[in-house]
């Protein structure tokens, strides 16, 4: 027999007894910072992500899902428990949700429990070993690779690092940086992609299911990514956003994009960027869009090479939008909705691809839909729904709100929570002192039929008050939120 046709038939054989090997479906769960629901799939003819188009194509994009809170650590810690900020009382990026829930039942510690290897590569929670040992089945692995390449962004991040271990204040290198001729591992997300795509090939040799979580951090801050992805982007195409602001105002709508004034080329008194510098951002943000897109294409041609595509469900979500100068603003840190509309796409085995669903969907749906879907029990006291439904019709009518909530200070009153809900029409937002329960400071009412820029708040105009009262009841749902009826399953 020729070396060539052996070769065709042991590889052949390799694919069909890595597809027949697990008898439960594997979960590719792709988490990825900062991700604007803004790529050529969604309708963004300028982005340049063929590699989660071509995801797109082969599973369910979901053109309406909202996040839980819009800053990392409590957003993933709301998605990885499948409960509301309500109850895992994480509300920042600064607490670990193992810490403030020692009891709670995480997603891949469920999958853990029902045979699963739970793997977490990447950055899925925002403490480096939040959940584990309980919802792992080995340390996490974060912190692959690099953040800056060019050796001059290497020596202001040195430098950054120096004042900021003397003086305690946050601080980095530059907000965005051309890597120029490098490798993708040059960069953490390439070596990301690499550990991961190691780790598949070594899972496919073996009969034990796995709940593979790969998180990226691009585009997160600091925008930085190869030249190749730069090249991709023509600087002065780039539209600068409007800085108007809202009619009659948004309360507490800044960001105060502190986030960004940590890093060394962005003045900390600054309230404002030019139009040279928002190009300048929004291109590294885009080019850091495009890098982390060829990072899922490998992740992807790895399930194919190894024939575990046939058996694995893939989900790629975002964690909560960003503001890339819309409204002036920059960074995230807010209920609207910039800040709380995220990505999702879901591919599983036995389902129709290049779907697209307008049903409106939460981060906290994400749980009890990966168990629906991979066969194991779905835990009660879950806040989301399984999404099963809309997988097989899209159309399937669905809830009829999707919350979020952000904490802001009120001049003169202090901390005050805004509960912020998104309808088919309209985005409502009301503001409590402290908590759901306190006092009314605020509200606000966007109709984004009739505005879909949000530039106007007509929470004043008093035709709305039957509204306003409709909505506020729902608002007094959220820690528990509004799931389907059976009916419209």
């Amino acid at each position: 027999m020729k070396a060539s046709k052996l070769q065709h038939l042991m590889s052949a054989a390799m694919l069909i007894s890595a597809s027949l090997a697990h008898s439960k479906t594997n979960v590719l769960f792709i988490a990825v910072d900062d991700l604007r629901p803004e790529l050529r799939c969604y309708g963004n003819k300028d982005i340049h992500s063929p590699n989660i188009d071509a995801l797109a194509a082969r599973g369910t994009l979901f053109e309406r899902t909202y996040c839980q809170v819009a800053v990392c650590g409590a957003s993933r810690a709301s998605l990885m428990t499948g409960l509301r900020p309500e109850t895992t009382r994480c509300w920042n990026f600064k607490t670990p949700m193992r810490e403030m829930n020692p009891e709670a039942l995480s997603m891949p510690q469920h999958f853990k429990a029902h045979g699963y290897e739970a793997i977490s590569i990447g950055k899925i929670y925002h403490a480096s070993n939040d959940d584990f040992p309980q919802g792992w089945s080995e340390k996490p692995q974060r912190g692959l690779g690099a953040q800056y390449a060019s050796p001059a962004g290497v020596a202001a991040h040195r430098k950054a690092m120096r004042i900021q271990r003397s003086t305690g204040v946050r601080s980095n290198g530059p907000a965005s940086e051309n890597g120029g001729d490098v490798s993708d591992e040059a960069y953490n997300d390439g070596m990301v992609a690499k550990t991961a795509v190691e780790r598949l090939k070594k899972l496919a040799a073996t009969d034990k299911p796995f709940f593979l979580a790969v998180g990226f951090s691009k585009p997160h801050l600091p925008f930085n990514a190869p030249g190749k992805y730069w090249d991709l982007y023509n600087r002065s195409k780039i539209t600068v956003p409007s800085r108007d602001k809202v009619t009659n105002g948004l309360p507490y709508d800044g960001s105060s994009w502190g986030e960004l004034k940590n890093y060394s080329d962005i003045s900390k008194k600054t309230k404002s960027l030019d139009d040279e510098q928002t190009r300048e951002l929004i291109h590294g943000y885009r080019a850091s869009v495009s890098y982390m897109d060829a990072q899922v294409g490998r992740l992807i041609k790895a399930l194919e090479t190894t024939g575990l595509i046939q058996n694995t469900i893939i989900v790629l979500w975002g964690d909560h939008g960003y503001y890339l100068g819309d409204y002036g603003e920059w960074c995230k840190h807010t209920t609207y909705e910039v800040a709380a509309k995220v990505p999702l796409i879901v591919a599983a085995p036995k389902f129709k691809g290049g779907q697209r669903t307008k049903a409106l969907t939460e981060l906290v749906d994400l749980f009890p839909t990966l168990c629906d879907l991979g066969g194991i029990p779905v835990p009660d006291g879950l806040h989301g729904v399984s999404l099963k439904p809309v997988l097989n019709n899209p159309s399937t009518p669905w809830r009829e709100a999707a919350f979020s909530q952000y904490f802001k200070n009120k001049p003169g009153v202090g901390k005050v929570l805004g509960t912020s809900i998104r309808t088919d029409r309209y985005r409502y937002t009301e503001w409590r002192k402290k908590d759901q329960n306190g006092s009314l400071e605020d509200i606000t009412l966007l109709d984004l039929q009739e505005d879909p820029g949000a530039t106007k708040n007509i929470a004043a105009d008093p035709a709305h008050e039957p509204l306003l009262k409709k909505l506020a009841k729902l608002a007094g749902q959220s820690g528990k939120g509004v799931k389907p009826s059976p009916s419209k399953k």
